[in-house]
């Protein structure tokens, strides 16, 4: 494995296995994962939430089960938000995408196995245009292991904000007659994933920021001022761990652009 980038607020979070255990309710509140019985998957869980993306990533690997999850999380996490290089960063959401899938067949019920596949593929698509994504059938994937992690998981914050940008994204590029014919990409639908989602997770800054984005997707430049109201609440959000820093961060350099 190459040398990753590392999270540009290193130290900034310091959790450990019994920090971790008491804050995982709120900082899982989006995903919904349960608290590892092993202490291998929750070391790499630490890991993560402090921002020490890669050994997240190898040391989920390594426990293996439960901990393709954290492995996942991590990479996905690291590749959209700090991979530089546009191929790596694309082979990254690919092995996510792998990795994933075949977690699904050893976890058939567990949610996240369909979320990561999901938002990786997702993630993938933007990479190399949502139109060429949609052409060669990423989109209905994408759709459909969405549409099962919330039926796995009716609660998954995370899931419902995907989908809805699935909704928005479709429309976005192929406009609503093609997008609901072909996808079923639809726009209330989409508005009601999100909101769902700020209500599963009402204080998530990536709620917010990716609601923003739809919202102006599906309803166009009259949502801007409620649009950029929300990316104002993101950015005054209190992140507390490494990736709720990263989200809010790009809360504020987008309302700085």
């Amino acid at each position: 494995m190459a040398k990753w980038s590392t999270f540009p607020h290193a130290g900034d979070y310091t959790f450990d296995a019994a920090s971790l255990k008491r804050a995982w309710a709120k900082l899982h509140q989006g995903d919904c994962e349960p608290l590892p019985k092993d202490a291998d998957v929750l070391g790499a869980w630490v890991l993560f939430h402090n921002g020490d993306f890669q050994k997240a990533t190898e040391a989920g690997l390594k426990a293996g089960g439960d901990g393709i999850t954290v492995a996942n999380k991590a990479t996905c996490i690291y590749a959209n938000y700090l991979e530089t290089k546009e191929k790596a960063k694309l082979d990254l959401f690919m092995e996510v995408a792998e990795r994933a899938e075949a977690q699904q067949k050893d976890q058939p019920k567990n949610a996240n196995a369909y979320y990561w596949q999901a938002y990786a593929l997702g993630r993938y698509g933007q990479g190399i245009s949502v139109a060429k994504a949609l052409a060669q059938g990423l989109g209905t994937k994408v759709k459909n292991s969405l549409e099962q992690a919330i039926k796995l998981q009716p609660k998954h914050a995370d899931a419902h904000i995907a989908l809805g940008a699935f909704h928005a994204e479709v429309i976005d590029k192929v406009g609503s007659l093609i997008g609901g014919m072909t996808y079923g990409a639809k726009k209330d639908t989409g508005l009601t994933l999100f909101r769902e989602a700020i209500k599963l997770n009402p204080g998530s800054a990536i709620a917010m920021i990716e609601y923003a984005n739809g919202m102006v997707m599906l309803e166009g430049d009259k949502k801007m001022k409620e649009a950029t109201k929300l990316y104002e609440q993101a950015a005054a959000s209190k992140p507390a761990d490494a990736t709720e820093r990263l989200d809010v961060e790009m809360a504020k350099a987008e309302l700085e652009d």
